[in-house]
């Protein structure tokens, strides 16, 4: 995948001392590479909306309408939010190994501060923190560059990216189609 530096320049944090707050380092056949202050950026964003689709007490999030792309043109419904849920849980559980995979549920599904983790996993503080550092390195570049749906952007995951030259709407209504028609979902109502 092709990194730009319009892209990673928002993402680098200033401080830091491998790409000076640029994004991209020069490696070794001279092409650039991100930098990993980049790729902890893009999994903290990722799991910022992760928690926020997680604190929502329980209920079921707003059914979407989301245009298809093909011949027939068909809408779908879907739970924007519990696909997000599912994908950051399932994308982590294939990147990561099975020791790191452990450090992810402590630290990041479960909330365990780094106390409770180094005494449940064995680990002193330093290899804990060198631990969670790899884990947010790869598993930012993974959301990002996973296809055909990639997790990072976050807001093209859940809105779809605009069709080239306008703001006009992801899809359209087929001639015939009545606007004043109730909906209806597959969804059964809480008892």
């Amino acid at each position: 995948m092709e990194w730009t530096r319009s892209e990673t320049l928002a993402l680098a944090q200033q401080s830091c001392t491998l790409c000076h707050g640029i994004g991209l380092r020069q490696g070794r056949s001279e092409a650039s590479t991100p930098c990993p202050c980049v790729f902890r950026a893009i999994f903290r964003t990722c799991y910022a909306k992760f928690k926020e689709c997680s604190d929502k007490g329980g209920r079921i999030s707003q059914v979407s309408l989301e245009a298809n792309s093909g011949q027939q043109r068909k809408c779908m419904f879907g739970l924007k939010d519990e696909e997000y849920k599912a994908d950051f849980c399932l994308v982590s559980r294939r990147v990561l190994s099975p020791g790191d995979h452990r450090i992810f549920t402590f630290h990041f599904l479960l909330g365990a501060d780094w106390k409770l983790c180094c005494r449940r996993l064995g680990m002193d503080r330093g290899s804990f923190y060198h631990a969670v550092y790899r884990i947010q390195e790869r598993l930012g570049r993974y959301y990002r560059e996973v296809r055909p749906y990639p997790l990072f952007p976050v807001d093209e995951y859940f809105h779809g990216a605009r069709q080239p030259g306008g703001n006009g709407p992801l899809f359209r209504l087929e001639q015939g189609t009545q606007l004043g028609r109730r909906l209806r979902f597959p969804i059964k109502k809480a008892a």
